[in-house]
């Protein structure tokens, strides 16, 4: 994609040309391009009409399942988390081995791909916790758990400059990708100084419906405070917030 790179940076529509600010700058491009109509109707486009419809049932998907997480994501993503989720989501749909070439979606693909995706690539999980850790999910009991055993997190928690403490978060959910609804339940640890003192053992557990039919994720994210007076702060700066997948249960 042309960028701008001229004194005054330009956004609207001169002539044929659209200039716009993106997330990697000002940007410029052309108008035209086959019609939507010729694209819908033309045989010539069938390929295309189907690599539209999977793509949208990605698309949706990816964003059903950044709803679902929402209240974990607002400080832990990046400016490319959507882009970078709808293509792995892409992969899923595309790992669908049983439906014909259109219509491949995502329950028939598979969303284990998704395991380890990082929302915050920025400050990834894996890289900011090393601490060794367990995930499961029991579809029978709907019991899905993280559990850690005792560590130092001085050694083993790579924090951000002004934190004193930290907190482990995990939250899982039961995905209708077909109803487009869920079901979130959330687990917090409690906050835990940043020095050389090692932990109690850690169990976050989340309790879904026993027995479902739909697809189980589970997520893990860590959030720093700063401790002032005895009072708990957390730091609004959210580069360094990490969510994980770390555990999924497709069909």
């Amino acid at each position: 994609m042309p960028k701008q790179i001229g004194i005054f940076k330009i956004e609207g529509t001169i002539g044929d040309v659209t200039f716009y600010k993106g997330p990697d700058g000002h940007l410029v491009r052309g108008k035209g391009g086959v019609s939507k109509d010729r694209i819908k109707n033309d045989d010539s486009f069938e390929r295309t009409r189907e690599n539209n419809s999977e793509f949208g049932r990605a698309g949706s998907a990816g964003k059903l399942l950044r709803v679902a997480f929402k209240n974990y994501l607002q400080n832990a993503t990046d400016s490319k988390t959507v882009s970078r989720l709808t293509k792995k989501m892409i992969e899923v749909v595309k790992a669908d081995a049983t439906s014909t070439r259109g219509q491949r979606n995502v329950l028939d693909g598979e969303l284990e791909l998704l395991q380890g995706f990082e929302f915050n690539i920025d400050s990834e999980l894996s890289q900011t916790v090393s601490a060794p850790y367990t995930a499961n999910i029991d579809r029978v009991t709907g019991q899905a758990t993280v559990n850690i055993p005792p560590f130092v997190p001085g050694k083993l928690i790579s924090a951000p400059t002004g934190a004193t403490h930290f907190q482990l978060i995990s939250a899982a959910a039961e995905i209708d990708f077909e109803k487009n609804i869920f079901n979130v339940v959330n687990a917090e640890g409690d906050h835990i100084s940043l020095d050389i003192k090692p932990t109690q053992q850690i169990d976050l557990a989340c309790a879904l419906p026993a027995n479902s039919t739909h697809p189980l994720f589970l997520v893990l994210g860590i959030a720093y405070n700063q401790e002032v007076n005895g009072e708990m702060y957390e730091l609004k700066n959210g580069n360094f917030n990490s969510l994980a997948f770390v555990k999924i249960l497709g069909l």
